[in-house]
């Protein structure tokens, strides 16, 4: 395994992620492992745009529609 080092991080960042580890149990190397092999990995599907907009607006609530009871189908009509 490799040793990485990150110099510069911002003071705000860095809470960030001890809040962000501490939400899943973990220490902050491990959040970071984490954060990493997920941003690299290609076994993620790619969102679309129907996707995100749905996660952005979540927490509106959603509008849950009473469906109509639906009646069989009617004979075809006989023109001959």
């Amino acid at each position: 395994m490799a040793d990485i080092s990150i110099r510069g991080l911002d003071d705000g960042v860095k809470q960030k992620l001890r809040r962000r580890a501490a939400a899943h149990g973990r220490s902050m190397e491990a959040e970071v492992r984490e954060i990493i092999s997920m941003a690299v990995a290609d076994e993620h599907p790619r969102r679309d745009l129907f996707d995100v907009l749905l996660d952005c607006f979540d927490d509106l609530g959603g509008i849950h529609l009473q469906l109509p009871v639906r009646e069989p189908v009617r004979d075809r009509m006989d023109f001959s």
